[in-house]
C-alpha cells in the first residue's frame, strides 16, 4: 500500500509550523520521526491533506536539567538519546531501562519522544513513563501555550487531548526522590508491543518505603498509575505480605480488552507476574542488594 496523495511542508521554525497548523487544522498531520505515522499513511488509516514535517526544528531537540532535580525534554528528542544519555540515567535511571524495550534500534534512532506521546498508544513505553514520572506536556498553538498533566493527556487508545492546531513542544518531568527503580515488560517477540508492563520507583529509608510510584501499560485503554498499590506500600518493608497486598491492589481491578494477542485473563496474569519481578528488583536496588 502507498499513502493517499497529500501536500507536504517542512517548516524551519516552530512559529512557521504553528501557522500551518492554525490554517489547515484537521487537514494536517504532524510528522516527527515518522515511525508511527508512516505505516498509518501507507495503510491509509489516516488521509491528511498536508503533512507538516517538523524534523528541522532542532530547537525542540534537547534534554535540560530542572531546578527541582528533574528534566525538561524537547519533543523532537530521539528515543536513542533517552536510552543512552548519561544525564537522563543520572536523574531517572528507569527511563533508559525502559527504552531498551522500544521496538528495534532503527526505530529508536528515528522515533521521537513527542511523536510517541502524541500517538498515545496504550502499549508504548514513553506514555507509561510519563504517568510514572508525573510528567506535564507543554503544547503550543498560535492562540496560546498550555500545560497538560499526563493523567489528562491520554484520552483513549491512540487519542490524546492535543487540539488540532497544537504542537507538543516539550515534556516537563519534575524531580522525585528515589533509590529503587525497575521496569519490565512481556511481549511475544523482542520489539513487539507489550502485553503487559510495569514500572516502579521507590524511595526507601531504613528499610521502609516512604514513597512509591507504580505504573502499568498494555492492560488498559491508556497507560495507568496504580495509586492503590502505592498506598499499600507506603510505610512498609517489602515483605511477602506487602508484596501481595500491592499486587492485589494494582491488578485485581484491571479490565483489559480482549484482542487477537491475549485474553483479559492472560493480561491480568502477566501483570501480576511482571509486577512481582519489578517490585522485587526495585526493592533490592533501594536497599543495596543484588538479585
Amino acid at each position: 500500500m502507498k499513502p493517499a496523495p497529500f501536500d507536504y511542508c517542512c517548516p524551519d521554525t516552530v512559529e512557521e509550523a504553528l501557522s500551518v497548523l492554525a490554517e489547515r487544522g484537521s487537514d494536517a498531520k504532524v510528522m516527527a520521526g515518522g515511525q508511527s505515522l508512516t505505516p498509518m499513511l501507507n495503510f491509509r488509516v489516516v488521509r491528511p491533506e498536508i503533512i507538516v514535517d517538523i524534523s528541522r526544528l532542532i530547537e525542540l531537540d534537547y534534554v535540560r536539567d530542572r531546578d527541582d532535580g528533574g528534566l525538561t525534554v524537547g519533543a523532537l528528542t530521539r528515543h536513542r538519546v533517552m536510552e543512552t544519555s548519561a544525564q537522563v540515567a543520572r536523574v531517572f535511571p528507569v527511563i533508559p531501562e525502559a527504552m531498551k524495550y522500544v521496538a528495534h534500534l532503527a526505530i529508536r534512532n528515528r522515533g521521537t519522544i513527542g511523536g510517541s506521546l502524541s500517538h498515545a498508544d496504550p502499549a508504548a513505553e514513553l506514555p507509561m513513563l510519563s504517568r510514572l514520572l508525573d510528567a506535564t506536556m507543554v503544547a503550543r498553538s498560535v492562540r496560546r501555550e498550555r500545560s497538560i498533566k499526563s493523567e489528562d493527556f491520554f484520552m483513549g487508545p491512540l487519542t490524546s487531548s492535543l487540539e488540532e492546531d497544537e504542537l507538543l513542544v516539550c515534556i516537563e518531568m519534575p524531580g522525585v526522590a528515589h533509590n529503587g527503580w525497575a521496569f519490565e515488560e512481556f511481549s511475544r517477540r523482542a520489539g513487539d508491543f507489550a502485553l503487559a508492563a510495569v514500572g516502579v520507583m521507590l524511595d526507601v529509608t531504613d528499610r521502609e518505603i516512604v514513597h512509591a510510584r507504580v505504573a502499568m501499560m498494555g492492560v488498559g485503554d491508556t497507560p495507568l498509575r496504580r495509586h492503590a498499590a502505592e498506598e499499600a506500600l507506603i510505610g512498609r518493608a517489602l515483605d511477602e505480605k506487602a508484596l501481595g497486598d500491592a499486587i492485589d491492589a494494582a491488578c485485581d481491578s484491571l479490565d483489559p480488552r480482549r484482542d487477537l494477542q491475549a485474553s483479559p485473563e492472560f493480561r491480568r496474569h502477566l501483570a501480576r507476574t511482571v509486577m512481582e519481578r519489578v517490585l522485587r528488583k526495585a526493592w533490592q536496588r533501594a536497599i543495596g542488594e543484588s538479585s
